[in-house]
């Protein structure tokens, strides 16, 4: 029987900020952040699930939802043998994962989520401006492109938005996403730390 983390997810739209937050929470003592984009990066691509990556992702293709689950397993898995993320101690904050209903369904054996915090774009042009401006910033050509973050906006209102349906209401936090980094983390905190306290004792590591 697999260990099953005790588990935040920050969920919501291109733009909304999870990454922020995320690296944000990870450097709060008690809480562990990893994002599922960091999972692919760090990836071997030598093993056979590196392998499986490059075959997808060189052709534009999304990869398996199983192989997916597979890869940020192992990954977690090596942090905790590291100690780098301590299962007894830290509350996971997972970001970019379950991208879809099936990864959900597939993740149910490895975590417990607690809570969803769900940053909430009212305004979808005001993202994807958001996006165009952050992406010159930091050098991402093709997220520059308007065609490409539409698109990635669609992806995730098909396949990601209906994972909010699948976890029950009453975990679910909506918490508005527009506001100032300060502000949008200041709302955070006062879902998430209540949920720390009551599942470890001591969050010092």
């Amino acid at each position: 029987m697999s260990v099953r983390y005790q588990t935040v997810l920050l969920f919501g739209a291109p733009g909304s900020g999870k990454g922020t937050q995320g690296k944000i929470l990870g450097n709060v003592p008690g809480f562990y952040h990893l994002s599922c984009g960091e999972v692919f990066r760090n990836l071997d691509t030598g093993s056979e699930l590196g392998k499986v990556f490059i075959e997808y992702s060189s052709k534009g293709l999304l990869v398996p939802d199983d192989a997916t689950v597979k890869m940020w397993h192992q990954n977690m898995h090596a942090r905790t043998v590291l100690g780098t993320y301590k299962p007894n101690v830290d509350l996971l904050v997972l970001d970019g994962i379950p991208r879809n209903v099936a990864q959900a369904k597939l993740l149910e054996k490895h975590l417990n989520v607690l809570q969803i915090i769900h940053l909430v774009c009212r305004d979808k042009e005001d993202m994807i401006l958001r996006l165009r401006k952050r992406a010159l910033k930091e050098n991402r050509v093709d997220d520059a492109k308007e065609e490409v973050i539409r698109k990635r906006w669609d992806v995730y209102e098909q396949e990601t938005f209906p994972v909010l349906e699948y976890y029950p209401k009453t975990i679910v936090k909506e918490v508005d996403a527009t506001g100032s980094p300060a502000k949008v983390l200041q709302h955070i905190l006062e879902a998430v730390v209540p949920i720390q306290e009551s599942h470890f004792k001591n969050p010092l590591r």
